[in-house]
């Protein structure tokens, strides 16, 4: 027989909902950037809409019940070239698409399109890039505030740890 706290914690446990939990990170399948394809790509469109590119997001976030990343960045960052790289590596594109709408941002030498981490209280000027803001669609409420700028040194990072850290805000 069941202590009534025991008890408690079981239907505490059943009645957790499993989408609450993060959905464990795909293995990305090599252990090196140095594995990557290259050469790396030039992910931002620098002549982009940024606000429509992020409204467009939004709202397919919304209607598809996905998180939204907003990867702010520039074509000349080596660090946001290997997350993009890393991104798109078949295994952790799957995961993510299963779970987020990506859009890309480019904010030039941080003198472009600020308003995107403006809209979500960075008016400071960004630490570093990437720096990615993940968004709730339905609140428009920034997820991983005061940790925007975490994989800015992406580099210094493993494959395995890029897809960790996106994995922990999934749902």
């Amino acid at each position: 027989m069941f202590s009534k706290t025991r008890g408690a914690a079981l239907a505490l446990l059943i009645a957790t909902p499993v989408a609450a939990m993060p959905a464990a990170a795909p293995k990305v399948g090599i252990d090196s950037f140095a594995q990557l394809a290259t050469p790396l790509p030039y992910p931002y469109d620098e002549t982009a809409n940024a606000n429509a590119a992020v409204a467009k997001a939004k709202r397919l976030a919304r209607t598809s019940h996905k998180l939204v990343i907003i990867d702010l960045g520039g074509n000349w960052c080596g660090d946001c070239r290997i997350l993009s790289a890393t991104m798109d590596r078949p295994e952790l594109k799957r995961f993510l698409d299963r779970h987020y709408v990506t859009v890309l941002v480019d904010v030039g030498r941080f003198d472009k399109n600020l308003q995107i981490p403006a809209h979500y209280g960075i008016s400071e000027r960004l630490e570093g890039v990437p720096a990615l803001l993940i968004v709730d669609p339905k609140t428009d409420r920034l997820l991983d505030a005061g940790r925007v700028s975490a994989l800015e040194d992406a580099r210094n990072m493993t494959p395995q740890a890029l897809a960790d850290w996106l994995a922990q805000w999934t749902r």
